[in-house]
């Protein structure tokens, strides 16, 4: 109880300091794990930056109500990138236990992740509009001690390594849309939420959002993605965990502040076995990214 108390009052201070400032910008759009992405997946933009020189950070808060078995999780983000074609980060997540005494106890208080990407292409690249953005980009999670890490009393690692392509088609005047597809090597079962996969995997993801103007000078974007994860989790036979799918809308108050607000709900895990079930099936989540 202590620890959930702390976490909980570690994520509202931070969060806080979020929303303190407003200054005029360009609002950053950080994920779930603090890249540059949608709600869960990147995107192959990267961190705006000047060239030649580092950008000041951007830092993001993000809050998934995971159900009664996985507890809640809050990710605490800061990233920056150089030259405008690398981006680097770290992410916190803490972790608040939830209240099945049978499976809560599998989840525990929190990781590391450090994640960084790089652009291969530029979106338009020689000057044609059919050219998408391309980029190479990994996340590292250490201390992660679910499922498997829980059982064993142990700390784990994982990680992955994607490449991913992004392209806005501007083409629909009134609608922008963007469309994202990539592949990911990966270890880590449900972005490390869920502990470790037995054995790394090929696994794609994507997204499509739509761009719409919004009341007030804003900007409303609705967005669905896609992520597959390991078949199975490490250290619990049988278990079969389903394609992680998102559908989000991300709200920029206006063009001159460098603030979003993302809305999301998650279709996670529900029945992986016989008798286990995560009852993590429309878990609704909340963001927002501040650039300095």
């Amino acid at each position: 109880m202590m620890r959930s108390t702390r976490a909980r009052t570690i994520s509202l201070a931070i969060f806080a300091l979020i929303l303190a400032g407003t200054s005029i910008g360009r609002a950053q759009q950080l994920g779930w794990e603090g890249s540059t992405g949608v709600f869960v997946t990147p995107l192959a933009y990267t961190a705006a930056s000047p060239e030649r020189k580092v950008a000041l950070p951007t830092v993001a808060y993000h809050y998934l109500n995971g159900g009664s078995v996985l507890g809640t999780f809050s990710q605490i983000s800061i990233t920056s990138g150089f030259a405008n074609r690398v981006e680097f980060g770290y992410t916190r997540t803490i972790h608040a236990a939830g209240s099945n005494a049978a499976l809560s106890p599998l989840w525990t208080d929190g990781f590391n992740t450090f994640h960084g990407k790089g652009a291969l292409l530029k979106e338009n690249s020689w000057k044609k509009k059919w050219v998408p953005a391309v980029s190479l980009g990994f996340n590292v999670r250490s201390q992660v001690r679910n499922v498997g890490g829980a059982l064993l009393k142990k700390d784990t690692t994982n990680g992955d390594i994607y490449l991913a392509a992004s392209k806005t088609i501007t083409q629909f005047k009134p609608v922008p849309i963007l469309i994202t597809g990539g592949i990911r090597g990966s270890n880590a079962q449900l972005f490390g939420l869920a502990g470790n996969a037995p054995e790394w995997a090929a696994l794609g993801f994507g997204s499509v959002a739509f761009v719409l103007h919004g009341p007030a000078k804003s900007t409303v974007i609705l967005a669905a993605e896609a992520s597959q994860q390991p078949n199975h989790l490490q250290d619990l036979p049988g278990a079969v965990t389903p394609t992680t799918l998102v559908y989000a809308v991300r709200v920029l108050p206006s063009a001159k502040l460098r603030l979003n607000v993302d809305f999301g709900m998650l279709q996670g895990p529900g029945r992986i076995a016989s008798g286990v079930d995560l009852q993590a099936r429309a878990r609704p989540a909340f963001a927002v990214s501040y650039k300095f």
